[in-house]
């Protein structure tokens, strides 16, 4: 019998040899001038049997680094360099969206060459504070967003876009999760505008679906696709009726017949995202990806279920670029060595074994 994991999927216009997806994780081995490194290119190509590679968060202008060494896709170096990993995991047959991104006011003017930091309020991150090139820093206080200056930032995702697809991507997707800056819009927690983009879900949701809508105009519908996270509460975030958010954003993104969508849970089997994956699912005929803690056996559960069409793999992606393999083999798994994830260079990046034992294939 074959897992249903293994077994090939359409993405919208993306045809997938399977349906373990990588998902974007920031590892900060970009350099200063957010150029992606030969190291990047070593890294995607590793796990290019992936059914879809999403890379992490990329940033949409040069004002917007949130971690120093994160990537860009706003100029042509960083342009000619993700050329570099694209054609390399094409080669390997593999397909790569890259995710798209503006981290708001999760950043910081020392990062940003003493630019402020924006969002769709005044107010700053409430945490213990954010690694800079001065050392760790107390979160800034954003400059709240204008309404004419809104069409400036969605002309940027629209300039990502264009410039990921001279690179060679498959695809982008929308980065609307994790309390950056689309995500300070859509969740009310942090959204306190009196204007046409604060108050109603409509409202909150509105520059989301304007960048969604860029990017549609640059890719086409079947080849963009968006992440929200309603109940993750990174970078100090959360809304007050994540159901109702879930319905609008997925009958919206419904609307458009979108290419993917993903839900980033905390942990998938919690009951209030089991709740949000039942909704989305419903209103959904686009595939749906789901993302949070998942094992090879509980990947297999949600796609056999139908509840996804997908399933997205962070940590166990980390640790295993052979992943595809182990759970077709049925073997164990790396672990990950979290004390590398954001430490430069190859150890913990490009060195994770592959699997080279002798368990059989489940018949």
């Amino acid at each position: 019998m074959t897992d249903k994991l293994l077994t090939p999927v359409k993405l919208g216009d993306l045809q997938l040899r399977n349906r373990i997806v990588m998902s974007p994780m920031t590892r900060t081995r970009a350099s200063l001038s957010h150029v992606p490194s030969e190291l990047m290119v070593e890294h995607y190509t590793q796990r290019a049997d992936a059914g879809l590679i999403i890379t992490e968060c990329s940033m949409v202008s040069a004002d917007a680094s949130a971690f120093i060494t994160d990537p860009g896709i706003f100029n042509d170096a960083q342009i000619a360099a993700w050329r570099k990993v694209t054609d390399a995991v094409h080669a390997k047959g593999g397909l790569i969206a890259m995710q798209i991104w503006h981290p708001g006011r999760a950043t910081h003017p020392y990062n940003n060459d003493g630019v402020e930091s924006v969002s769709s309020t005044d107010r700053a991150i409430r945490d213990d504070g954010i690694n800079t090139l001065a050392g760790k820093q107390p979160q800034a206080t954003p400059r709240r967003l204008r309404i004419d200056e809104l069409p400036g930032i969605v002309a940027q995702f629209r300039k990502g876009a264009e410039n990921a697809k001279r690179a060679g991507f498959d695809a982008v997707q929308i980065h609307g999760a994790h309390g950056y800056l689309l995500d300070q819009f859509l969740r009310d927690s942090v959204n306190d505008r009196k204007d046409e983009y604060g108050g109603s879900i409509a409202n909150r949701a509105r520059l989301l679906f304007e960048v969604v809508d860029a990017a549609i105009a640059v890719y086409g519908a079947g080849r963009v696709g968006l992440r929200i996270s309603p109940l993750v509460a990174y970078n100090d975030v959360s809304d007050s009726d994540p159901v109702e958010l879930v319905r609008y954003v997925a009958e919206q993104f419904e609307k458009r017949r979108g290419g993917f969508f993903e839900l980033r849970h905390n942990q998938h089997s919690d009951p209030k995202e089991l709740e949000l994956a039942g909704i989305a699912r419903n209103i959904l005929t686009v595939p749906l990806l789901l993302n949070g803690g998942y094992t090879r056996e509980s990947g297999e559960a949600d796609v056999e279920s139908g509840l996804a069409d997908a399933i997205v793999y962070g940590k166990p992606y980390i640790a295993n670029p052979d992943l595809v393999e182990r759970f077709r083999l049925r073997a164990p798994l790396n672990e990950v060595d979290f004390s590398t994830l954001y430490a430069g260079g190859a150890s913990g990046y490009t060195d994770y074994p592959r699997y080279e034992g002798k368990t059989h294939e489940h018949a």
